[in-house]
């Protein structure tokens, strides 16, 4: 029986792609990739990179146990996003450094007008002071009625932005907020 080139290259990738050594490979790939995510709670999200969207699942191991503290094992791409069907550029392949990162924040903090340290603060700390500033700023800056005397009730002092991987929940959220404000400068890459 003669072989082309061609034909010979494709029985032997063929050939060591499903044995090495006489043993069938399949069986244990799979079970290896089993064993990555074995006994995690899968949770679906949406890569933060972007304005595309992609959909992960996000594996986490520990988070049903009390004395636990639950860990990020594993981020691949959902295959069952009409997005992204499973893929994912090389930034969303990155996410689980982004999530698993000794660096990342997970504490607000603030630095005093003048200071050159920044203080670890409390999440209710934090909320007071931003409650406050924009209080205070749209009590500074509120527009009644323009010099026509028509009312406007417009804020022109603070600009909104909001993200295009933010869901449609919060984009409303967003939207009733700048409104209840009376906030005009307002962008968005999901342009809503």
């Amino acid at each position: 029986m003669d072989f082309s080139r061609r034909q010979f290259f494709q029985a032997s990738a063929t050939a060591l792609a499903t044995t090495a050594f006489g043993f069938d490979l399949s069986r244990a790939q799979t079970r290896a990739k089993e064993l990555k995510i074995a006994r995690t709670t899968q949770t679906t999200s949406v890569c933060p990179y972007c304005a595309v969207g992609c959909s992960v699942i996000i594996h986490t191991l520990g988070d049903r146990a009390k004395n636990v503290k639950p860990t990020v094992v594993h981020i691949e791409g959902d295959t069952e996003s009409p997005i992204n069907r499973g893929t994912l550029c090389p930034k969303g392949i990155s996410l689980k450094q982004y999530v698993v990162n000794d660096r990342r924040l997970t504490k607000p903090l603030y630095r005093a007008p003048g200071a050159t340290e920044w203080e670890t603060i409390s999440w209710d700390d934090a909320i007071e002071r931003m409650a406050r500033r924009i209080k205070d700023t749209r009590d500074t800056g509120f527009v009644e009625s323009d010099d026509q005397g028509r009312t406007v009730n417009r804020l022109d002092n603070v600009a909104l932005i909001g993200g295009c991987t933010d869901t449609n929940e919060i984009n409303y959220l967003l939207g009733k907020f700048r409104f209840g404000l009376g906030i005009v400068t307002y962008e968005n890459q999901a342009r809503l």
